[in-house]
């Protein structure tokens, strides 16, 4: 097991399994499948990120350096959580953009279903986790990975 330390986004504590990108994640173009045809598995629709590309991303740790694309990005995050489609927690490398961010606290303030959200966990981290390992994230900003 190792563990990471990264700044606090959206605060909360989860277990899950991670779902591993190393390219920019593009919101819109993974999300907007399961958004629009109620994929509650949430499946990425994204078939330009090869890491993720038709796999379910709903109840994962989403591990992923930055998000990329649309200005909608905030708001598909947002939508996904109020649908119950949305990761269990995302999980940035990088520092967050503004769009993630506000759709990760957006979907913490206002939905039932919140994502802990964790960025600058560092590029070791993104070296480190694979998809399938078992990942923790604490309130602190702590992501343990098994």
């Amino acid at each position: 097991m190792k563990t990471f330390k990264g700044r606090v986004v959206v605060a909360g504590e989860v277990t899950a399994e991670a779902a591993v990108t190393k390219a920019g994640f593009n919101t819109l173009a993974s999300f907007q499948k399961a958004l629009m045809f109620g994929d509650k598995t949430a499946k990425c629709s994204d078939q330009n990120n090869a890491d993720l590309y038709g796999k379910p991303m709903a109840g994962k740790a989403l591990c992923l350096p930055q998000t990329i694309g649309s200005t909608t990005g905030g708001m598909v995050l947002f939508c996904a959580a109020e649908l119950g489609q949305q990761p269990a927690c995302l999980l940035f490398s990088k520092p967050i953009d503004s769009l993630a961010a506000a759709g990760a606290i957006l979907a913490g303030v206002w939905s039932v279903n919140s994502m802990p959200t964790v960025d600058t966990l560092g590029d070791e981290f993104l070296d480190y986790v694979k998809s399938g390992m078992k990942v923790s994230v604490a309130k602190d900003g702590t992501v343990s990975v098994e």
